[in-house]
């Protein structure tokens, strides 16, 4: 099953290396390979992850205080967010909702 990752998820993905490139040199590339295995893992076993809404589910990274929030569709999975988990959370679920319908 492939991924695809909505425009606002991957700006934030984008702001998020930099943020970490600007804190140390190479950590924002640590965190994107962390980003990924978490990808990895969410297409190995779409269905592990808890339930946030009706139709979305969050995988917490191994490494950074981050969780993918995504959705199983029937070809594909959608990721709606890749969220640091102390951020508000009702940025997300206005983006589920919109995503859900």
């Amino acid at each position: 099953m492939s991924i695809r990752v909505i425009s606002c998820a991957e700006q934030e993905f984008a702001e998020a290396v930099d943020y970490y490139n600007e804190q140390c040199p190479g950590l924002g590339y640590e965190f994107a390979a962390e980003i990924n295995n978490t990808f990895d893992r969410i297409k190995s076993f779409p269905d592990a992850w808890p339930l946030i809404s009706s139709r979305s589910r969050r995988c917490i990274t191994n490494r950074f205080p981050y969780g993918v929030l995504y959705q199983v569709r029937q070809d594909f999975i959608l990721v709606t967010a890749i969220m640091h988990l102390k951020r508000d959370p009702k940025k997300w679920q206005e983006r589920i909702k919109k995503t859900t319908s």
